[in-house]
């Protein structure tokens, strides 16, 4: 099993997300640095507070950084138009010199889409619109030229010059559990598959699902990574060795440990000793 990192950009610094991925940079048991695509803050009873914008950070933290991977988990389609978020991802692959790591979802916000003036949508709505953004951004990153015509986007002989630097496309990530729209998805494109959830039952069987649809579609269940988010609270990390081998024994490939602000350096060097006690 590997290990990563992930750093949500609400009520912190930017001196102070930059020291922490920086010095992951430097520690080679973290394989990668994640950041997530939120306008407001999530998962707080203040969502007014400080929230900096997921690419633009990204950006700067791969320029920042030398080896570790950078990604961002995960983008919502929503937020941007597929075709300018296919040049976005060629272009800081090329910047990053092959190291981003591609995350993609349907995005859920009400609340930033209400304030922003984006239409959500229903659920289906917002699946019907990712199932489109897929094969739009696969395509031109692929391909020459892409056409499409749908119900959410159309291109005509849309370029993306110039393309990846990591082919066929940057290591694709999609997260969520749906069996019935995001799985397929997850089977026809992505590199890596992300649990919702933190329990090892259901990691588990969720899977095995994955797994059986890949098969059934002709695709080796091996070749998608599976991964889950692990918070981690610098008072409390008393379970996190039983976690680890847990979910190392399950066959768990990528454990992302999430950190919560304030963002501290000294984190890092007390995660490695525990995985170093534990893995």
């Amino acid at each position: 099993m590997r290990f990563a990192i992930k750093t949500a950009p609400q009520f912190t610094r930017w001196e102070d997300m930059l020291a922490v991925w920086q010095r992951a940079d430097q520690m080679a048991v973290f394989e990668s640095a994640w950041n997530f695509d939120h306008f407001y803050p999530i998962n707080v009873p203040d969502t007014t507070g400080p929230c900096m914008e997921a690419w633009v950070t990204l950006s700067a933290l791969a320029q920042a950084t030398k080896r570790i991977r950078v990604g961002c988990m995960v983008t919502g389609v929503v937020y941007r138009h597929p075709a300018v978020l296919a040049n976005m991802i060629a272009s800081l692959d090329i910047v990053s010199n092959g190291r981003l790591e591609f995350g993609l979802g349907a995005a859920w916000s009400k609340e930033e889409c209400d304030a922003y003036g984006i239409h959500l949508g229903t659920l289906k709505e917002r699946f019907d619109r990712f199932d489109e953004a897929c094969t739009i951004i696969h395509d031109m990153l692929t391909q020459e030229t892409t056409t499409f015509s749908g119900k959410y986007f159309n291109v005509k002989n849309a370029r993306c010059n110039p393309p990846p630097i990591q082919k066929p496309t940057p290591r694709w990530c999609i997260g969520g559990n749906g069996e019935t729209r995001t799985f397929p998805n997850v089977v026809k494109y992505a590199d890596h598959w992300n649990y919702a959830g933190f329990d090892l039952d259901g990691f588990e069987k969720k899977r095995t699902t994955l797994h059986t649809m890949c098969r059934t579609a002709g695709r080796d269940p091996k070749s998608i990574m599976t991964s889950i988010h692990q918070p981690v609270d610098a008072n409390s990390l008393g379970e996190l060795p039983e976690r680890i081998n847990a979910f190392q024994e399950a066959g768990l490939d990528l454990m992302i440990f999430y950190l919560q602000p304030p963002h501290k350096v000294g984190i890092l060097d007390t995660l490695a000793g525990i995985i170093e006690r534990t893995a």
